[in-house]
């Protein structure tokens, strides 16, 4: 799944053309490398989004197209604030 549908489906970021901004302007890192919208999410990622003067670093559990709102949270996995 491309990373801008991911961190919209997994709500992390609320629309997925504002995770694609995030993601040409350098604000999303995946394994410690700047990663594009097009970057190939998979199990065991870690995604760092740096948002102002807040930074969230997660790891992806899994990878599902289609989630419930309630179950969004299950697809990843919160390793720093």
């Amino acid at each position: 799944m491309r990373l801008d549908k991911y961190l919209k489906i997994s709500r992390l970021i609320k629309r997925r053309t504002v995770a694609n901004e995030a993601c040409d302007a350098g604000k999303i890192l995946v394994n410690d490398k700047v990663a594009r919208a097009s970057y190939d999410v998979k199990a065991g990622d870690v995604i760092e989004i740096q948002m102002g003067q807040k930074a969230l670093k997660v790891r992806v559990e899994q990878v599902a197209e289609v989630v419930r709102k309630e179950d969004a949270a299950g697809l990843y996995a919160v390793v720093s604030e």
